[in-house]
């Protein structure tokens, strides 16, 4: 099953975990096996990836894409006023 694997870290936000947690929490239940936190969002992630075209899916895609833009945004207009010391530019790159 997991021949080709590859390492991913994941930021979520504590209310996506715990509703995952009690997802595989009824999983374990009604399985009666032991359903972890992993198995349940490798599943999520797995079944949301062949749903690629559903307008849900599209719509939360989008509405992340453009909270790491506004992010991103944010912490490069602050970096522009924060000043970053009396060295000339090419010092601060580490050239000389």
């Amino acid at each position: 099953m997991f021949d080709n694997r590859t390492k991913v870290l994941l930021i979520l936000a504590e209310d996506v975990v715990h509703r995952a947690r009690i997802v595989a929490a009824k999983a374990t239940i009604s399985l009666k096996l032991p359903v972890s936190l992993q198995i349940v969002l490798r599943a999520l992630i797995e079944e949301g990836l062949k749903r690629e075209g559903q307008v849900a899916l599209r719509a939360n895609i989008e509405r992340q894409a453009k909270a790491v833009r506004h992010r991103r945004g944010a912490r490069h207009r602050a970096g522009a006023n924060v000043r970053r010391g009396d060295q000339p530019a090419d010092r601060q790159r580490g050239t000389r």
